[in-house]
């Protein structure tokens, strides 16, 4: 029998992080090590977390994940449109890779018709390069407010027209309701493109949940394809929620180093911090409240979407003292991208980049100046650590110049991989308490990882080798997961003979 390509399944769920990007990263690794030309897509993302792509756009970390897991660069045809909030009613529109602007709710509402040609566009080009395109849909394809000019789920899955299955988290409770509801809430050309449900983070016996499979396949018709485990301690980077659940189990240490990073309204790229929160020796968490905030060894200002807010933010809930006493205490603070330009006397936002126009008293640490402009800098990134001569590689992605006179300057020597183009980053203070950087990846480099630690009071360092750890989970769910879904099983849903 002869199957007709392109092949295009869409994995749907029914919540918000109900296991659609998880799910899409096992499938993808699935696949790829079976020999099979594989691509991620998400039409619209919405999430702090970015990655850089090797054509100098801007995408969902998830997507970049997903690309990871099938043995691709990221590109911005997998995420064509990436929204990261700047305020609780309004986005950053980034389409196909580059911000073109801000907007609240209702406009973006009235403006997605005009978006379904461009990801159906971006598809479409997928399709014609890869045998097979997994996609991941939005939320939920049953919130009624949003079905209107639905480009996220059913909306695209109909202009594409492809199959879905459904996935949803038991852990949370409510499993069979929230599969059952979320299909009854579909029209009725929707519901036949549902092919399966899946059931997320089951943990105990199959068999019990035996009779309300049995009753959901009888209400719906619909079967449900597999029931996939509760795996422990996996970590694979979130898409945009921080998880304080994924901890590396710690072996006996004499000596652990304390890291706190600091979560405020806005922070974005919080997978920086993944590594610190794997590492054996340190215990980083997220701290939010300042008056619970009970000290540090390493205290880190992470990048945010709206800096002059979240400075204002950190300044009324009482941050700025905090941070002071840490530093006289002897601590250490490091400020990435936004973090970094808040370290430096002042921030600049002349054409109402971020939010109002206007200007921001810095916290001081560092002698520097932040003016943010629209052309927003993205470029993969690889150099050395000046004084000691460490390799290190990552991204940035800011919009803002920042300049000044810091002696303790600069860090680094990187090299971009889009031209080539050769540039310094990164300072430090005279008294070698502070430093501010635009570098994402800062720890990801075995290397650089302990030298960091050991800067910020860890005396002897265990190695840890973070990018071959995150590899080494994304195999650990594709195993787990092909237990459950096997090639087979995927094959036929997306309509694919074995590969001989």
């Amino acid at each position: 029998m002869t199957y007709a390509a392109p092949h295009t399944l869409m994995v749907q769920g029914t919540t918000s992080d109900a296991g659609k990007s998880i799910l899409v990263t096992a499938l993808c690794r699935i696949l790829a090590r079976h020999g099979y030309r594989v691509v991620p897509f998400k039409p619209q993302n919405m999430a702090l977390n970015s990655a850089v792509t090797a054509d100098s756009g801007e995408i969902g970390r998830a997507q970049a994940v997903q690309a990871q897991a099938a043995y691709l660069e990221p590109s911005v045809s997998m995420n064509p449109i990436l929204l990261k909030p700047n305020s609780d009613q309004g986005s950053q529109v980034i389409i196909n890779g580059s911000a073109i602007g801000n907007m609240d709710a209702l406009a973006y509402h009235a403006y997605k018709p005009q978006l379904l040609p461009v990801v159906t566009a971006a598809h479409d080009r997928l399709e014609e390069e890869f045998d097979m395109v997994l996609v991941e849909g939005a939320g939920s394809p049953a919130e009624i407010n949003l079905r209107e000019h639905d480009i996220a789920n059913m909306g695209f899955a109909e202009a594409v027209d492809c199959p879905v299955i459904i996935v949803a988290d038991i852990d949370r409770g409510g499993v069979f309701a929230h599969l059952y509801g979320t299909w009854a809430l579909l029209s009725e050309s929707e519901q036949k493109r549902v092919r399966g449900f899946v059931i997320n983070r089951f943990r105990g016996d199959v068999k019990l949940l035996e009779p309300g499979l049995d009753w959901l396949e009888q209400k719906t018709s619909v079967p449900v394809l597999a029931v996939l485990p509760y795996i422990h301690n996996l970590h694979i980077e979130a898409e945009d929620s921080i998880s304080q659940s994924q901890k590396l189990q710690r072996g006996k240490h004499d000596e652990v180093l304390k890291v706190a990073v600091l979560a405020y309204p806005r922070a974005s790229n919080h997978t920086d911090f993944d590594v610190l929160r794997m590492h054996p020796q340190a215990d980083c968490e997220f701290v939010r409240d300042a008056s619970q905030f009970s000290g540090c060894d390493l205290l880190i200002l992470p990048g945010s979407k709206h800096v002059r807010g979240d400075l204002k933010w950190l300044r009324d809930n009482g941050w700025e003292r905090v941070i002071e006493r840490h530093l006289r205490h002897g601590g250490k603070l490091i400020g990435i991208c936004g973090g970094y330009q808040m370290l430096g006397r002042e921030v600049h936002d002349p054409d109402a980049v971020e939010s109002e126009a206007g200007s921001s008293q810095g916290l001081g640490w560092l002698a520097q100046e932040t003016t943010l402009n629209r052309n927003k800098t993205l470029r993969n990134v690889s150099g050395t650590l000046l004084a000691e001569g460490f390799a290190v590689s990552g991204y940035e992605i800011h919009a803002g110049v920042t300049q000044g006179d810091e002696p303790g300057g600069p860090l680094f020597e990187l090299q971009c991989h889009e031209d080539g183009a050769r540039f310094e980053d990164g300072v430090m203070s005279v008294d070698n308490d502070v430093l501010g950087t635009y570098l994402h990846g800062l720890f990801d480099e075995p290397a650089m990882l302990s030298h960091w630690l050991q800067w910020a009071g860890l005396g002897v360092v265990e190695a840890f080798d973070y990018p071959q750890f995150r590899e080494a989970q994304i195999e650990r769910l594709a195993d787990e997961v092909e237990r459950c879904m096997p090639l087979e099983m995927l094959l036929e849903l997306m309509s694919m003979e074995p590969r001989r």
